[in-house]
Parts: C-alpha cells; structure tokens; sequence
C-alpha cells in the first residue's frame, strides 16, 4: 500500500472498490472527479486532475472546493472517445493562494508589509522563470516581481498588481506550487454511448404474426412476419430491440398457459426452457425461420436504426443436448433426478440451471463458444438471464474475455437480487442492469432510488429502467390505469438515461394472473399477438406517449446523463420533483441545457402544492424568473424558485419542463389554464 503522501489525497472518485475494478463511463458522459485534499497548517493546497485519454495524451484540470470545511475538491470532464483511460490527482502547496490569503489580510493592515511583498517577488520570479508557461505570461509575472519589490511605488497599488484578475487567472491556469503529491493512476472504462444511452423495446417473434385457426391450434408467427413491426417500433424512438431466447423449446415438462401444468397439443412453451432435437443454444427454433431467417431480420432491424438484443439464458431443457452430452454440468439429486429451477413458490421443471462447480473448464468453453457464435451472426447487445444465479467470477473472466476480443459488446444483467450482489455484477462487468424500480412508486421511494443511482453507485452501475416485464406487473399498474402508466414511462424516460418497454406497455395491459404479480395470459407460456393499430386508431393506444417521451430525449442532452439528477422539494408527498442539467461547454450546440420533472406519483387524484426549486442548480441567480416550456404539451409559464403546480392524473400527471435560461421578467404567460397544468405569473403566484 502506497504511503500518504507529503500532501494527504484521500477518498479519490470515481473509484470502484479501492481500484479494484475500472470505473466505468460512457463515449459522451460528464463524470466528475475529485479526492479529498488537506494538508497540516494553515497554508493553502490545490489539486488538479490529470486525465490520460486511450492514446496517452493527459489533460490537466483545476479541481474546486466543494463543501465548506470539507477538503473535498472536484471538476468535471467530458469522456468523449471509448477506451481504457486513466486518470490521476495532483496535489500541491497552493504557494500564490497562500500569499494572496496572507497578504490581503496583512498590507492593508500594514503589517509585515515588505516581507509580503519579497514573498510575492519570489513567487512570481519563480513564475517568470518555468518555461512551461506561455513566453507572454512568463514575461507578465517577470514585470510583477519587478512590481511587487519596487518598495518605492505605494502599497496598495503593489498589492493590486500581484492580485489582480490576469494574474488570479493565469495562476488557475498553472498554480505557482510545491510539494507536488499524486495519487495513483486509476483505470476508467469509456463504452460506446449506447452502453450507457439508450431506449429498449422487447418483444417475442413467435406472437408478431401468429394465427389461430378455427380448430384452436396454434400458427407461429416468424421472424419475417415479426420484422413487419420494425419500422413501428423504431418510429416510436427505440434503438434496441431485445428478444427473449429464439432457441427450440423443450418437450419434456412444457408448461402451458400462465406457468400451468397442463399442456396442450400446440402450446409453444416457455422459450427460457431452451433446447430440443433442434439444438440448442447456437440453433433457431425451426418455427421462427432459422439461422437465415434471424441474420436477415438482424439486417432489417439495422436498416430501421435498431441493434437487436439476444437473451443469454444460461440453462437447458430436459431436451436440450447438453443433458446428454455433458450431464456432469447439472445437479444430480440423491434419488438420481436432476435438479430443475426453483424461486419458492415458482417451480420450473421444464428447466434445469447449469452447476458450475462440476467442470468449470468445460462450461467456460461452452458459454464463450456460444457468445462468439452470436457476435459473428451480428448480435452485440446480450440480455442475461438471471446472472445472479451463476458464480461472479464466471461472469467477470467471460466478459473481460470477451470485450477484449470485441469491444463493444454490452451486457444487460436482468439481476432482482441482493444490493451486494447486483452492484458486484455490475463491478465486474456487467455494462447495465435491472433495477428495483419497478418496486419503487411512492414520492419518498422514487427520491432515495433515483438520487441514490445518480450519485451513490454510478461509477460502476448503470440502471435500465425497465417499466415492465413479461412476469412482473406491480400492483401500482394494475390498479392505476392509465395515468400509472404515464407516470411510469415519464420517471423512467427521464430519470435515467437508458429505459425499456416490454411489448403491450403501450396497450396498459393490467391484468394480473389472480394472486400473482404478473400478466394473465403471460406471453412466456402463449402466443400474445396485438392489435396494435387499432389500439392507436382508437387513441388508446400510448405509442405517441412514448414516441414524445424518446423524442425529448434525443432532443436534451441533459437526459443522456447519469449522474447530473437533482432532488427538489414540493410541500405535496404525491408531487415528485427532479431536474437535470448539462453545462454550455458539454453541448454540441454549446448552450446549456435543463430539464425539470414534476410528477404526480398519485394515479387516482388531483393534486396541488408548492413547487420548491433550487435554482442553482441550473445556473441561475437566486432570486431570477426563467421561462419553463412543457415538452408534452407545448405550455409555457414564467417561473422562480416557488411555483404553484396543480396535476391532474386523468389529464397530464406529468410535467416535462425545459428550463430557459435567460431571464426573462418582462414576459407574461402566455398560455391560458387548462385543466391539469399550471399558469404562473412573473412574480411566482398562480393565476387559474
């Protein structure tokens, strides 16, 4: 373990685990950094970062203070290239901050004035003479130690010139400093923007296009019948598309409509209960194609501007071929049966989870096989099932194994397990993963959740906020109706940058198996096909919801951040309130933009408060108006720090506001009241 250091940097961030596992950030991504910084004494200290880019050109970046009292420092940077980066803190003895302090108390005072001002010559002697600084500055603080020494010229206008702005900036610069400290280099993984941006849609081939003949059986719909629904789903926004498991199905245990065991002839299975006389993990079920049949859907959906995302199941049927092949890779039980999948009280018998302990060398092999076989026939983006059940350090040699060989391949682990575990999935590589959101729904729930994925553990773990799944559906959209569903797609839109939609989220299907908390009639065990036309045709349908919802999303950057969300306050314990803000300078416009949440977490009321907002937070002066322009309905209103808000959940239960930054207190509002919005006027007060 390295010493302290003659400068103490502690707590240095982002750091995952004492650098034991990279950071991890994404092509785009403002991360910041920083470290706690102290020193013995009273004299100042400074810290800067020093960023190494993939092709080992450092970056040098002042760090600030933040935290009175604290010693903590920070800055932020823009990771714009993927790569191994590293980064380090430098920490010195603030020489110039340490006379500036000392000498604006003392001259005035007139103590100890001609020693300051010999402290300053040598200071900016020393200045004058690094040839790392630029030829004209190095002249500048040559003139000022000339200055600053000239005792006959009055005092203050030497003090003015050894602290005046060109000389406070040059020094921000380049500190004048001694007693140079660095922490150790500390690696940072940068991903491919989709890593960590990104709108998922899913959806199970066999339903697109399936048909039921007159005598109750069953037509499976293809992979050409489901890539008819391409076009609909890239036009709503999506650039992924995942799809559970496309391998053959089991025979043997084949469970039938919602997880029963009563089969009939026909009924398609669970496509997680993988494998047949068809193969196993590198075939096609026959139904859906083929292997031609999927590389040319892979190709349509490129076309459409969507990456398809496979599910990585690592299980078998009673029928797949490995049972054969390889029995030692499963649990014999003592009365000779193999062990089958279990989550008390849920029993899967159709499948059997794989024991990695028998022949760790053997599985390893079989699991990189596999994922090679599917990166060659185009997939790059992997949904894993239920990783939690499989041993870390499998997932830690078979990711890094694989992202060296290919980088850019992302993983999704579908994990509702244990803080511990899910977060150490995340550390040893996983590049996304499911959330408890879906456990999350109260105004006090949501805060903690989303300020704690924003800031707590994003330098390792990246939510994808899933709004539904084909087996889970939470009461609060069972009984919510519509208005829970908006709300649920707008937080999960906003709050993080990467969300997903299972198919039918769009229909506000909310029919729960009785006693269960799950669809009736899961898709899992049943062909599911969906009017999805006339649901719209009849404006039911919330495809324009969550078309708006990806539309805003490309359209802020602000959203494309992780760690930038902000908790504000309302007096309403129904009225969520987030914002989020990227700076001018990490624009490709180059201004600046915020975005501002308001929900009413409340499906089944109206509900009116007091919005309490720190405007600071988009950098805006205390006590300045700003114009909020909803990004839903086009409204727009003058706002401060304390705005009335009324929310209707029949109507619009959420506002999407984007912040201006302007001031602008001549402006009148503009829009008349409707029934659930808002109208403020200039000086904060509401006009219904």
């Amino acid at each position: 373990m390295p010493a302290i250091g003659r400068i103490p940097i502690v707590d240095v961030f982002p750091s995952v685990s004492a650098g034991r596992w990279p950071a991890k950030a994404y092509a785009g991504e403002v991360v910041p950094f920083g470290a706690t910084v102290f020193r013995e004494g009273h004299d100042a200290v400074g810290a800067r970062l020093e960023l190494r880019d993939p092709a080992g050109v450092v970056s040098s970046f002042g760090l600030r203070m933040i935290g009175v009292g604290l010693d903590r420092y920070q800055t932020l940077a823009q990771l714009p290239t993927e790569g191994a980066w590293q980064f380090r803190i430098r920490a010195f003895s603030d020489d110039y901050e340490t006379w500036h302090h000392n000498a604006t108390i003392k001259v005035p005072a007139g103590i100890d004035v001609e020693l300051m001002f010999q402290i300053a010559g040598e200071l900016f002697t020393r200045a004058g003479a690094d040839s790392a600084r630029p030829t004209a500055e190095r002249t500048l603080f040559l003139d000022l130690a000339a200055t600053v020494l000239d005792s006959t010229a009055p005092a203050a206008d030497r003090l003015a010139a050894g602290t005046s702005p060109a000389v406070v900036a040059a020094v921000e610069a380049s500190p004048i400093a001694s007693l140079d400290t660095y922490s150790e280099w500390l690696a940072l993984n940068v991903e491919r923007q989709r890593a960590g941006f990104g709108s998922w849609y899913e959806f199970f081939p066999r339903s697109l296009g399936a048909s039921k003949a007159d005598d109750g059986t069953w037509t499976s719909g293809t992979f050409r019948t489901a890539a008819a629904r391409l076009p609909e789903v890239a036009a709503m926004g999506f650039d992924v598309l995942y799809l559970p498991p496309i391998h053959p199905i089991g025979e043997a245990f084949r469970k039938g409509p919602n997880n029963s065991l009563t089969v009939e002839p026909g009924d398609p299975g669970s496509p997680w209960a993988i494998g047949g006389t068809a193969g196993g993990h590198d075939a096609v079920h026959p139904d859906l194609g083929g292997m031609a049949a999927f590389k040319i859907f892979v190709e349509a959906a490129n076309k459409a501007g969507l990456e398809v995302a496979l599910d990585f199941a690592l299980q078998a049927s009673p029928d797949h071929p490995w049972v054969e092949e390889h029995p030692e890779w499963f649990t014999t039980l003592p009365d000779g049966s193999i062990a089958y999948a279990e989550n008390p009280p849920k029993k899967y018998q159709d499948i059997y989870p794989i024991n990695f302990d028998n022949d760790p060398s053997g599985i390893r092999a079989e699991a990189l096989r596999i994922i090679r076989f599917w990166i060659a026939a185009g997939v790059k983006i992997f949904r894993v099932d239920n990783p939690h059940t499989k041993p870390l350090d499998f997932w830690e040699w078979l990711i890094g194994t694989v992202n060296a060989e290919t980088p850019g391949i992302i993983w999704l682990a579908e994990a509702f397990t244990r803080p511990a575990l899910m977060q150490t999935l995340a550390k040893v590589g996983f590049t996304q993963s499911y959330t408890y959101f879906t456990w999350r729904n109260t105004k006090e729930e949501l805060e903690e959740f989303l300020d704690g994925l924003s800031h707590e553990t994003a330098a390792f773990f990246r939510p994808n906020l899933f709004v539904n799944t084909p087996d889970i559906l939470h009461a609060y959209l069972q009984f919510g109706g519509r208005p829970a569903y908006k709300v649920r797609a707008a937080i999960a839109a906003t709050g993080a940058p990467t969300w997903g939609v299972y198919s039918g989220y769009e229909l506000v299907e909310n029919v729960a198996r009785p006693g269960s908390e799950e669809n009736i009639d899961n898709e899992k065990y049943e062909y599911r096909p969906r009017d999805f036309a006339a649901a719209e045709a009849s404006g039911l349908s919330l495809a324009p919801y969550i078309t708006r919802l990806n539309q805003i999303r490309n359209e802020h950057p602000a959203l494309a951040q992780l760690r930038n969300l902000d908790i504000h306050a309302a007096d309403d314990d129904s009225i969520l309130v987030f914002s989020k803000y990227i700076a001018g300078e990490y624009t490709a416009s180059g201004r600046p933009d915020g975005i501002l949440v308001v929900a009413n977490v409340d499906p089944h009321s109206v509900r009116e408060t007091t919005v309490r907002l720190d405007v600071s937070k988009f950098g805006i002066e205390p006590g300045s108006t700003f114009r909020v322009t909803d990004q839903i309905t086009g409204d727009s209103w003058i706002w401060g720090a304390d705005n009335y808000v009324r929310l209707n959940a029949f109507a619009e239960p959420v506002h999407i506001f984007s912040v201006h930054y302007e001031p602008d207190p001549s402006a009148e509002p503009d829009v008349p009241a409707t029934p659930g919005t808002t109208t403020v006027s200039s000086d904060g007060t509401d006009s219904l």
